[in-house]
This record gives structure tokens, C-alpha cells and sequence, in this order.
């Protein structure tokens, strides 16, 4: 029996799905939007669609309206009744993603005549220094109370960085022994995260793709799992399993583990992806697309919100999540948010609540990769909406509040990692609205995860610019 709460997700499917669009989006503003448009949306007999001059509103909401309605005194045509709500709400995510990119365009320009030796924001001017490189894909930045930093490498290794000081050099040390990974794809070793009493509670945990053959298995798949041990010259010892999902959940594709921890007051936290079965993350009998939350050593809290719900899963907090790449503590109110990486567009900022459903595939501000749409409905009753979103996706990663001297202005800031759009942004939160969206750092490579050192240095993962992987910190200009 599969438990989808509400039913929400069965009517969506039994009334949505088969609605949907077979055409690419551009194929749909080139058959119906272009003559007037432009075939790069530069304007024609009709407006540019690109250079930030809106005549009837900004939002979704509003372009949608426009498109389905039409503006009869401006001679716009209602396309309501020849397109469906699906293919209007791919083209309001196609308008935006073009919008953006001529943006981006006059950026680089503007970027590459003022050279990228330093980055100039609101507050601050800076720099970047590298402090370690690697031969693959870093996944997860932590620091510790010491100052030295445990980074994962995606393929299965563990490094502690021990940076130069009082006249020593640096060290870099691969941890031996931590568990199996299954690398693929997506999977691999991911996220790290240590006690919040560390040292004197010496347990670092990792996130991992867990091969189905370690919990006795002969099928071939893969499945997020959470497991903690402490390091001892450096070896990998005392490891104890926190979280692992049974054989019948472990799944062949590489997509979607999402995977981030956090810890606070003897819970643990953690993040599992939809692993690329949308329709999963409603169904609260398996564990996609859900954030999930333990005692520190995996046992199960008796009030979290499904315990007594018949076959729901007693881990699950929240649920209705894509890919859940980000997830942090709030330092003042305690809180955990999260970011969403989304599909194409609808990238998230999420407030977790016990209990909620944030949507997914319900409700979305994205499409598909290929074009078409998912669904027409960005929201619905009963399903929490975004704190923030973009569109088109930044392809969000990691997550980190900062708190420090080093940018003392930023204090209590949310830091946010974009992948395909290689930034690192900075929100303001107030009141639990996000009221300001800043670029901190531009084309660098993949953001993949951002953390925050005890002295107020900002560290960042940078992969594939130039086939290099590495950390660096902000070096603030004196």
C-alpha cells in the first residue's frame, strides 16, 4: 500500500499527468509567440521579454495571468484557450530563464573589463586564497573548533586540512577507513558534519551513498545512509550506524540523495532526495524526498509526527522535497532551513516545520530539463510555499548561517551555493522572509557547499574550473 497523505498526490496524478504537454517550451513560443516577440525574446512588433521592463507585473502569478488573459488593449492575444495551463506556466519559467541569461550577459561584460582579482559587494571588498586542492569533486566543508577543517571527497575519501600556523606547514591528512561508498553519478561520500560538543563528544558523521551489498544485499543499488565514528590518528574508529535504509528502499539510480545534516539538541537531522521517482516524496511509507530526524544515535524520537501513523515511516519530519542540497541551523532562533535544488527553475529557500508538506511534485515553480511542463499548479491547500525561489534554478548546494568578526556585517546571514550558475549569495532574513538576494561571488566553478570557520572566515568549495577542486576562503581587503 503506498501512503500518500491526503490523497493530494493521487488526484494530481489522476487529473495532471495526462494534460501534460509532449513539445519543448521553446518549441512553443517559437510557434506562438516568436512573430511578435522576437526569436530570442528581444521584442519585435511586440515588447522585448528582456530587458527588465514589465508592463503588467513581475511575479508568476501576474505573467501567467497575462499570457492566459491576454491585454486586449495592447493587442495581446488570451492564449487560454489554445494553450494549456501547463504549457503557460513552461512558458513563464522559459521567459524568466531568458530574462536572466541576457542579464548575465551584460554581467560578464561589465565583469570581465573590471577583472576578477577582487569581488566587490555591499559591505565588502574581497579576495579568494586558496587553502587546499584535490583530484575530484568535494562535496562537504566543516570546520572545526580548532580551526582545521574535515572536507569529503565525493569518490570515498575523508581529508582533514590542519592550515599552516605558528610556524607550521600545512597538513592534509586522508582519513582511513570510513565506510564503503557507491560512486556513481550523483552518489558517493557527501555530506560531514561533527558533534556540536565536539571535542569533548568526538563524533564527526558523514552522509553517504550506502552500496546494497554492505547490509547483506545481492541487489545492485544505493540508498542514503548516515553513520558516525571519531577520528584517532587518523583512522576512521568507533563507527556506529545511525540511519539505514532497508534493501527494498535501495534503488539503482545515481540521482537526487540530497543528504545534509544538521545537529542540534540530541537530534540529527538529515535530508534524502526523491532519488529521481518525483512521486515518492508524498508517499510517507518511503523515505524520497523527505527530511527525516533521529536521536543522535539513530534512534527514533516518540514524538515525531508519523510514529503512530500506520505505515507511515517514524523518521519522517517533513516531506513533499526534490533534492534537498542544503539544510542548516538558524543561530538565533534555532530553526532549520532549507534549500531545494530544484528541476529546471524553482529552486527553494524552505523553513522546515514538523509535519509540513512542501509540495513536491504537486506544486513547483520549475519544469522538466527536456521542456516540457510538470505541473500548471504552484500552489495548493494544505502545501507551504517557498521563502524564497529562483528562476531559473542556480542549481543550490550547501548552506550555512554565518556568524563571526571577519564580515560582522553579514551576521546572522544565510550563505547560499549555486552550482550551474557558479555563485555563492547571501539572503537576509527577517522575520522569516527573505528580504535580500546579493551575489557574492561569480564564475569561479561549482559552488558545491560553503562553510563558516570559529574565527569568521568563509569557506567555500569550488569544483571544475580549469579541472580543479578546491577550498578557499574570503580574504577580506584591509
Amino acid at each position: 500500500m503506498k501512503l500518500y497523505h491526503y490523497g493530494l498526490f493521487s488526484l494530481f496524478m489522476a487529473n495532471s499527468l495526462p494534460a501534460l504537454a509532449q513539445q519543448d517550451v521553446r518549441d512553443i513560443f517559437q510557434q506562438n509567440c516568436a512573430s511578435c516577440h522576437g526569436d530570442n525574446l528581444e521584442g519585435g512588433m511586440a515588447k522585448s521579454l528582456v530587458d527588465k521592463q514589465w508592463q503588467y507585473g513581475t511575479s508568476d502569478k501576474k505573467i501567467f495571468e497575462t499570457i492566459k488573459n491576454g491585454v486586449t488593449e495592447a493587442g495581446m492575444p488570451a492564449w487560454g484557450s489554445l494553450l494549456s495551463d501547463q504549457d503557460i506556466r513552461a512558458l513563464v519559467v522559459y521567459i524568466q530563464e531568458k530574462e536572466y541569461q541576457a542579464q548575465q550577459n551584460e554581467l560578464k561584460s561589465q565583469v570581465s573589463e573590471a577583472g576578477l582579482a577582487e569581488f566587490s559587494t555591499k559591505e565588502y571588498t574581497f579576495s579568494l586564497e586558496t587553502l587546499a586542492e584535490f583530484d575530484s569533486t568535494i562535496w562537504a566543508v566543516t570546520a572545526l573548533p580548532s580551526g582545521d577543517i574535515l572536507a569529503t571527497e565525493k569518490q570515498g575519501k575523508l581529508w582533514l586540512i590542519q592550515p599552516e600556523q605558528n610556524g607550521k606547514k600545512q597538513v592534509i591528512t586522508e582519513i582511513k577507513g570510513i565506510p564503503e561508498v557507491w560512486h556513481r553519478s550523483q552518489g558517493g561520500l557527501l555530506d560531514v558534519a561533527v558533534h556540536p560538543n565536539y571535542p569533548k563528544q568526538p563524533w564527526v558523521y558523514l552522509s553517504y551513498s550506502q552500496p546494497s551489498s554492505s547490509i547483506g544485499s545481492d541487489k545492485e543499488g544505493t540508498m542514503t545512509a548516515i553513520v558516525r565514528g571519531q577520528i584517532v590518528d587518523g583512522q576512521w574508529q568507533s563507527q556506529q550506524m545511525v540511519y539505514s535504509a532497508p534493501a527494498k528502499f535501495h534503488t539503482r539510480s545515481g540521482h537526487h540523495f540530497g543528504s545534509r545534516i544538521v545537529l542540534h539538541n540530541g537530534y540529527v537531522y538529515f535530508s534524502v532526495g526523491d532519488r529521481g521517482k518525483m512521486e515518492l516524496a508524498q508517499d510517507l511509507s518511503k523515505p524520497n524526498g523527505k527530511i527525516h530526524r533521529l536521536y543522535y544515535d539513530g534512534r527514533i524520537p516518540q514524538n515525531n509526527p508519523f510514529v503512530k501513523q500506520k505505515e507511515a515511516l517514524p523518521s519522517i519530519w517533513s516531506y513533499g522535497h526534490r533534492n534537498p542540497q542544503g539544510l542548516a541551523l538558524h543561530p538565533l532562533t534555532s530553526d532549520i532551513w532549507e534549500t531545494e535544488h530544484g528541476p529546471r527553475g524553482g529552486d527553494e529557500v524552505n523553513l522546515i516545520e514538523s509535519n509540513k508538506n512542501y509540495g513536491w511534485p504537486v506544486i513547483t515553480y520549475g519544469i522538466n530539463y527536456n521542456g516540457q511542463p510538470i505541473t500548471d499548479k504552484t500552489e495548493m491547500p494544505g502545501m507551504e510555499q517557498p521563502k524564497h525561489y529562483w528562476v531559473p534554478s542556480i542549481a543550490t548546494g550547501g548552506i550555512e548561517f554565518y556568524q563571526g568578526k571577519t564580515f560582522a556585517k553579514w551576521q546572522n546571514n544565510l550563505l547560499v551555493t549555486g552550482m550551474a550558475k557558479q555563485e555563492l549569495r547571501r539572503l537576509v532574513i527577517r522575520d522569516n522572509q527573505v528580504v535580500e538576494d546579493e551575489v557574492l561571488i561569480k564564475d569561479q566553478g561549482r559552488v558545491r557547499d560553503v562553510g563558516v570557520s570559529p574565527d569568521g572566515d568563509i569557506l567555500v568549495v569550488l569544483n571544475g574550473a580549469n579541472q580543479t577542486y578546491k577550498i578557499v576562503k574570503l580574504k577580506v581587503k584591509s
